[in-house]
């Protein structure tokens, strides 16, 4: 598997053979979103919901050895596009890994000028809580 900076430079390529096409890129990230495994229905309750999203952004995490695992699912199409790009990131790495993971690939493919300020706040959100969870097993892996 390609470690996270690799992964990001395989997105960054994606979107820049977008260009500058907004709706294009919208579209793929849509797109990217029905790529997600399904979510278990069971799942889909108040406790996993990401705070901070506008959208409802429901995220689990499980471990794979001493793996991190995301599934993650939510109710608009251009979110769940979005989350399927962090899960394609950070999802079958070592907490470590995804806790000091530098996510450069959202400014260099120009995240915030395509999902505007509301949708900015709520990948920061995302990304907040995929980190916690990563420190979360972490911490009970040093304890």
């Amino acid at each position: 598997m390609s470690d996270i900076q690799s992964v990001q430079e395989e997105i960054i390529e994606e979107f820049s053979i977008l260009g500058d096409d907004k709706e294009s890129t919208i579209f793929y990230i849509m797109e990217l979103g029905d790529k997600l495994p399904p979510f278990p229905e069971e799942e889909k309750k108040e406790d996993n919901i990401i705070k901070g999203c506008q959208s409802k952004v429901w995220l689990i995490t499980k471990t794979e050895g001493d793996k991190v695992v995301y599934l993650a699912d939510s109710n608009t199409d251009i979110t769940k596009g979005l989350i399927s790009l962090l899960i394609r990131v950070l999802s079958h790495r070592k907490a470590d890994e995804i806790v000091n993971a530098d996510l450069y690939f959202i400014s260099k493919i120009g995240m915030g000028s395509i999902i505007g300020s509301q949708r900015s706040n709520g990948l920061a959100a995302m990304i907040k809580q995929m980190k916690l969870y990563a420190l979360a097993y972490q911490s009970k892996l040093n304890a």
